[in-house]
């Protein structure tokens, strides 16, 4: 725990420098024109497989998770009968 407290003290205490150790390429007109363009694709997909992957995903999760609600609600509105 005081090893932990003092690592923390350490992070600190260290100075926060704007400057940067490496330089990466600027990929923000990159990313504008592949955005803009109108080839048709919603904007949501265009950011290659991991946005469609993402979305298929949401898909299937709302889907499912409203079946399973709808599904309960049945359940739950037709109570079982006792003897």
């Amino acid at each position: 725990m005081l090893r932990n407290l003092l690592a923390l003290h350490q992070i600190a205490k260290r100075t926060v420098s704007s400057a940067s150790r490496r330089q990466f390429e600027n990929k923000v007109p990159e990313k504008q024109k592949l955005f803009q363009e109108d080839n048709g694709i919603p904007v949501h997909l265009k950011g290659g497989i991991a946005d469609a992957l993402l979305y298929r995903a949401t898909m299937i999760l709302t889907v499912g998770g409203t079946a399973c609600a709808m599904y309960e609600l049945a359940v739950a509105s037709f109570p079982k009968k006792q003897d």
